[in-house]
Parts: C-alpha cells; structure tokens; sequence
C-alpha cells in the first residue's frame, strides 16, 4: 500500500465527512456555504498575487531562455524561429502553443535501455494526451459553471453546453467534460502509482489536489445524475456570492455542500501548490524572453561600479621594483 497517496486519500475523505456530517446533521450550512468560499476566494486573490509579485521581482540579469533549435546568427545558417525565438512575436507564438497545447510536453521523450546495450528514445504520448484532456476538459468545466454567477446567461455559455452535451445520453444529459475530467484525474493517478520512476518522485501534495479534483467532479456528476438537487436554490446561492449578499436557500442537500466545500479548498490550497505553474509559466523567464544574446548585448542593470587597476597603474606603481627584479616593462 502507497502510505503517500493513502494519505492523501484518507484526507479528502475527511473533508468530504466534514462537510456532509456538518451541513446534514449540525446545520452549518452558513459555514459551508458563505464563510468557507468567502475565505478560500481571499486566501486564493491574496496568496496568487503574492506569488506573481515575487516573481515579478526576481532579479533576471540576462536572457535565459530554453530553447530546442538553432538561435538567429549568420544569414546562411537557417534560424528556428519557433524553437528558438528571436523577436517578440516569436515569443507570443512560443507561449501560445505551450499554454493551450503543451508544445513541451508533447515533445517529451522516454528512454529505454535495449540489448547492446544501447538507449532508445521515444516519445511520450499519452503523459501528453492525458494533460491536455485534463486541462481542457477542468477548463470546460468551469467555463460551464459560469452560468451559475451570471444573469442573464451569456449565450456562449449555451453554445459550449449544447457543444458538451452533444451526445443526448440520458435526462438530464451527460457532459462529455465531466467524463473526461474524471478518466484523466484517473489517468494521472495510475501514472503516478504504477511507473515506479514517478512513483518515486511523486509526494503526498501531489496526490492530494487530484483527488480534492475527482472528488469535485464525482459529487458534481453525483448531483446531476443521481442526488437531485435544486438548480435554482444553487444558483440563489452562487448569484448571492457574487452580489455580496449572500443566503442559503432551502431544499439544498448535503452533497452540494460538500461540492462547494472542495471548490473552497482547492482555491485556498492553490497558491501554495504545484498548481501554481498556471500563473508562473507567463512569469517564467525560460519561456517569456526572446534569444537574441547574440545581437544584443545585455548589461546587468543593478551592476554596483567595480574600481579597477589597469596594467598602466600597476605599472607606475610598482616600476622601479620591477626593473630592479629584472621583469620588462613597457615604460622605462
């Protein structure tokens, strides 16, 4: 038995707990419904922007951008502007490919060691596969839920819910993001289990927000499916939050608590995670800088003045010393 991930496992397990036994049985809907999101949106505002500007104030004394191609130098020899990027809109098309579609990772390679014995490398496709369905598909999901905190409704929001349930299983019907957001969180639990390699770099607070992230689209699923619950109660609640005037309608069971309950820990517990690499990726000084060192010369701007001792001065110093030694100088 992993003791890293059953921990994490045993801890979400007590959140959910926590938030069913206190709305069912103590009447904390107040808590679990207000006081929590409230706090976890201040923790998540306060801790994120305090996170962007330390790195925004991280000294950057030079270009050090990384990079998998030829840097622009001679006319003959042909430059990877992509890989490589030498101006600014090079760097815009850089990060746009790595921030919607991974462009890193799907050029991620594993290595094999064969008869030989000789390395082999190959790509590693579904590590790819497997973010991009989890992000695009968390992305929908939230993208979703703004219908929620908005009134009226905008009507793209109706257009991205008719295009993610456009399979019509079921009343009401299934949302393909939220069957994928579920078999991807799953997919990268496995991985993290049964690959011994990342089994052993992987720690407690990697497992815990993928299963705060299961447990936010299974009770979601659960509440849509299965424990009905009262759509217009749940937007009573959510438009309250928005419009700073919050109640806590009747008729909402005990599982939507525990739905908003993880949302409010995940928020809270994001600036102080992994999951961080959302807003660290724009200020990342290997991605956001373009390559030119070659044509440009950077100078570090908080370089303090250095008092130097040319030869000239070494030499009207010591010159009769050195004659006296017998070493040459330039200046009799």
């Amino acid at each position: 038995m992993n003791v890293k991930y059953m921990f994490s496992l045993v801890a979400v397990t007590l959140l959910f707990l926590l938030a069913y036994v206190g709305v069912e049985a103590a009447g904390l809907q107040v808590l679990f419904g207000i006081v929590i999101p409230y706090a976890a949106i201040i923790v998540f505002i306060v801790g994120v922007t305090n996170r962007v500007i330390g790195w925004a104030r991280s000294p950057v004394p030079f270009r050090i951008p990384s990079t998998c191609g030829q840097q622009r130098s001679l006319p003959w020899i042909k430059a990877s502007e992509l890989d490589n990027p030498f101006t600014t809109p090079g760097v815009i098309a850089r990060m746009f490919l790595e921030i919607l579609f991974f462009r890193s990772l799907f050029r991620n390679t594993t290595s094999k060691l064969g008869e030989g014995p000789k390395i082999y490398f190959s790509l590693e496709m579904w590590l790819w596969l497997g973010a991009l369905a989890f992000h695009w598909s968390f992305l929908t999901v939230i993208v979703r839920h703004l219908r929620l905190f908005t009134e009226p409704v905008p009507f793209w929001i109706g257009l991205l819910e008719k295009a993610d349930g456009f399979f019509q299983v079921g009343v009401p019907g299934i949302f393909l993001s939220g069957v994928v957001l579920l078999a991807a969180v799953f997919y990268l639990f496995l991985r993290r289990v049964i690959i011994p390699q990342v089994n052993y770099v992987s720690l407690s607070q990697d497992f815990f927000p993928l299963f705060l992230i299961f447990g936010i689209a299974f009770t979601g699923i659960l509440m849509r499916h299965f424990a009905k619950t009262d759509v217009i109660g749940a937007k009573q609640l959510a438009m309250g939050l928005v419009t700073f005037h919050p109640t806590i309608p009747q008729g909402i069971g005990g599982i939507f608590y525990v739905h908003i309950f993880f949302v409010s820990v995940l928020l809270a517990y994001f600036p102080f995670s992994k999951l961080m690499h959302m807003g660290g990726i724009f200020m990342s000084p290997t991605r956001n800088l373009p390559c030119n060192t070659r044509a440009v010369r950077h100078i570090n701007p908080w370089n303090y003045p250095v008092e130097t001792h040319t030869y000239e001065e070494y030499e009207e110093e010591f010159r009769a010393k050195m004659i006296e030694a017998g070493l040459p100088v330039e200046k009799e």
